[in-house]
C-alpha cells in the first residue's frame, strides 16, 4: 500500500484538478490508516479545512440509513424475504403487496418516481404517496437507481418496525457508540463546522451524456426519478441551516471522512470495531452479495446492488470500490465516495464541497483508491 503516494495524489486534487476542500481517510482491521485533509470550507478561501470540518454526502446518505434497516432486521430475526406490506400495512396498496425488502433495498421495487406531486421537506405527503404509487415496472423484473424515494422507504420501514425514524436510530446504534461525527439532520451546535457546497462549474463534461439528456428532456422517467418528491433541487439550498437540519435518509448526512471510514471499517472488519460486534457475519453477506446487476433503468449506466449498497457491476468499465468483488458502499452526488472491503480489511471515505458533473465518483477520488491496492 502506497500511502506515500496517497498524500501526494491527494494534493495534486488542490494544484491539478480544481479541488476547493477535501478530506480522505483509510482504515484497515479497524484501525486508522490515513487521515488527510487540506483546501478550505468556502470560495472565498478565508475558512481552511480543518480536521474538525463536516460536510454534506449527498447520496453516500442511503448506505448509512440501509444500515440501520438491515441492523434492525437482524435484532428481529427478519428476512429479506419478508414482505414489505407486513410492517407497513399501507405500502400494499396500488399492486404492492408482493413487492420484498430485498426489492426495496436492491432498487428492484420501481418506485423510483412519484406521480404525486408532494414537497420532499413533507415527510407525511411523501410517505402517503409512496403507499399509494403504482410501480413503474414490475418489481423484480430490473432494477433502476431510486434516487429521492429510497430514503423514504428505507426512513418508513425502520419507523414501522422499530418505532423510530432512522435519524434516531443512526444516533443511538451507531453514531454514539462509535463515536461518529456523522448526523442526519445536523443540530445547530454543529451548523458552523459545515463546509459550504459549491455546485460543478458550467461547461464541464457531463457523464454519462444519456442520462443527462434524459434529466434535461421533461417526462422522461428519469427526470421525474431525480425531481420527484419535489424541492431542495438547489445546491445553494443545501447550505442553508434549515435545510441541513432536515433529515432526509436519501440526501442529507453531513459529517467528517474520518467518522465514515471508520463507520465502513466497522463493516469491513466482519461487523466488529473496538471489540463490539454490531453486524452478525450473516448481515455482512446481505451487504456483500449483489441482488441485482445489469443496466440501470434511471441511470443509463450497468450497475449492481447489495441490501442497500452499490456494488461495482461486472459491465462496468471502472471499478469505483476497488478491485475486491466483495467491496460495497455508496457513492454520493459530486464525487464523495466510501466503501467497506471486507476481503483485504479496508475501509475507505473521500468527501468534498465542489462538485464534479459525474454521476459517479470521479478521478480525484478513484486515483486514491486505485494507490492503496498497487
Amino acid at each position: 500500500m502506497r500511502l506515500d503516494r496517497l498524500a501526494s495524489l491527494f494534493e495534486e486534487n488542490f494544484t491539478h484538478f480544481g479541488e476547493l476542500g477535501a478530506a480522505v481517510s483509510v482504515w484497515q482491521h479497524g484501525k486508522p490508516l490515513v487521515e488527510l485533509h487540506g483546501g478550505f470550507r468556502d470560495a472565498k478561501r478565508e475558512h481552511p479545512w480543518t480536521a474538525d470540518t463536516i460536510v454534506l454526502f449527498w447520496s453516500a446518505t442511503k448506505g448509512l440509513g440501509s444500515a440501520c434497516l438491515l441492523h434492525a432486521l437482524q435484532e428481529r430475526g427478519i428476512s429479506l424475504q419478508r414482505a414489505v406490506a407486513e410492517f407497513w400495512p399501507e405500502f400494499a396498496q396500488a399492486g404492492k403487496s408482493a413487492i420484498t425488502i430485498e426489492q426495496l433495498l436492491s432498487h428492484q421495487a420501481g418506485l423510483s418516481a412519484l406521480d404525486e406531486p408532494v414537497e420532499v421537506l413533507d415527510y407525511p405527503a411523501v410517505i402517503a404517496a409512496l403507499e399509494k404509487q403504482t410501480p413503474l415496472w414490475p418489481p423484480g423484473t430490473a432494477h433502476g437507481y431510486h434516487a429521492r424515494t429510497f430514503g423514504f422507504l428505507v426512513d418508513e420501514l425502520t419507523r414501522r418496525i422499530t418505532g423510530q425514524r432512522v435519524s434516531e436510530y443512526w444516533r443511538t446504534t451507531f453514531a454514539e457508540p462509535l463515536e461518529l461525527d456523522i448526523w442526519i439532520g445536523l443540530p445547530e451546535t454543529e451548523q458552523p463546522r459545515g463546509a459550504t457546497i459549491y455546485a460543478a462549474n458550467a461547461g464541464g463534461e457531463q457523464t454519462p451524456a444519456e442520462f443527462y439528456r434524459e434529466l434535461m428532456t421533461p417526462g422522461t422517467l428519469v427526470r421525474k426519478t431525480f425531481t420527484s418528491p419535489a424541492g431542495l433541487h438547489s445546491i445553494a439550498a443545501m447550505n442553508t441551516v434549515e435545510n441541513r437540519a432536515a433529515n432526509i435518509v436519501s440526501f442529507t448526512a453531513i459529517g467528517s471522512a474520518s467518522s465514515l471510514a471508520k463507520f465502513y471499517g466497522m463493516l469491513a472488519n466482519d461487523g466488529v470495531l473496538a471489540g463490539q460486534r454490531y453486524f452478525s457475519p450473516e448481515t455482512i453477506a446481505l451487504m456483500t452479495t449483489p441482488l441485482t446487476s445489469g443496466l440501470d433503468w434511471i441511470l443509463q449506466i450497468p450497475t449492481a446492488f447489495s441490501a442497500g449498497f452499490m456494488k461495482d457491476s461486472p459491465q462496468s468499465p471502472r471499478r469505483i470500490f476497488g478491485p475486491s468483488p466483495s467491496a460495497f458502499g455508496h457513492p454520493g452526488a459530486g464525487g464523495s465516495n466510501a466503501f467497506a472491503d471486507p476481503e483485504n480489511g479496508i475501509s475507505f471515505a473521500y468527501v468534498m464541497n465542489q462538485m464534479e458533473q459525474s454521476l459517479l465518483p470521479n478521478e480525484k477520488s478513484l486515483r486514491l483508491v486505485d494507490t492503496i491496492y498497487s
